[in-house]
């Protein structure tokens, strides 16, 4: 008896650590969405089931979900923008055309502007680059080694958000087994727990045994809860490097989504089609 009430009351000494760290995190989601650290209380206050995240998101998504990233918004601009520098730097090394001209009537008297005859002229213009020693041509170099630079840039960029996702898949396949195995350990542990009361109350087994049962149910019931908390983590961390979220059937950012998928094991695979089909 002594035993039950020691543990019952190592048990019970673990509540006002997790009550603090729940409303620390209530605080924390409150001036999160910029209100109060209290504006929260009201309605997390009543106690609810633990959240699961969308059991149907699948493990493979498509690989231009990665477009919506910011940072791969912005080096794919930026290699655009070189890459139009560098037409324009080479159209300035050749010859320039301009025709120009004017329409209009010819008469004697105010009267007359209406039955006078029509004029035209046109007026044909051309350049061509002198002699510059070289300097066009070293434009047009400069500006391909910074097209050079911002494809390089553009694909580091690529292969950083790979590995983000990449590691969330991971991460996310890997907890989810946990889970799975958790939750047969738990149902296991559930089971001899119940079966230990039933031959203590018979007088098969002292009440140590029961005891120990119950710490083993009451461990796998916790090892079951994080499992959980870390799946959710894991979905969160898997938007985040998604630039924003993903959904089964959510087109990319063009509208048609690809038939190329980001799964673990092929990003080398989606990086070769970001930076080919991508890049100007």
């Amino acid at each position: 008896l002594q035993q039950a009430r020691s543990a019952t009351a190592q048990t019970e000494a673990l509540l006002p650590l997790l009550r603090a760290g729940a409303q620390q995190s209530v605080h924390a989601l409150a001036v999160l969405t910029g209100q109060p650290p209290a504006a929260l209380n009201a309605l997390l206050q009543p106690a609810a089931p633990q959240p699961s995240p969308q059991a149907g998101l699948a493990l493979a998504l498509p690989a231009d979900t990665l477009r919506q990233r910011p940072d791969v918004r912005v080096a794919e601009q930026q290699v655009r923008a070189a890459s139009a520098r560098l037409a324009q730097a080479d159209a300035a090394r050749l010859p320039s055309f301009n025709l120009g001209g004017s329409l209009g009537l010819q008469a004697l008297t105010l009267g007359a502007l209406g039955g006078g005859p029509l004029l035209a002229s046109a007026l044909a213009s051309g350049a061509w680059p002198v002699w510059d020693g070289g300097a066009a041509r070293a434009q047009v170099n400069a500006q391909d080694a910074a097209l050079a630079q911002a494809r390089s840039q553009y694909r580091g960029t690529v292969l950083a958000a790979l590995q983000e996702v990449e590691d969330a898949l991971v991460a996310l396949s890997s907890d989810r087994a946990r889970g799975d195995s958790l939750t047969a350990a738990a149902a296991a542990a559930e089971a001899a727990a119940t079966l230990a009361n039933q031959r203590f109350r018979s007088g098969l087994v002292d009440f140590q045994t029961v005891l120990e049962t119950q710490r083993s149910q009451l461990a796998t019931q916790d090892a079951l809860t994080s499992v959980r908390a870390d799946i959710g983590s894991d979905h969160v961390r898997l938007f985040k490097a998604l630039g924003g979220g993903w959904r089964p059937g959510m087109a990319g950012p063009d509208g048609v989504a690809s038939p190329l998928s980001i799964q673990s094991g092929n990003a080398g695979m989606a990086l070769r089609q970001l930076a080919t089909v991508q890049v100007p």
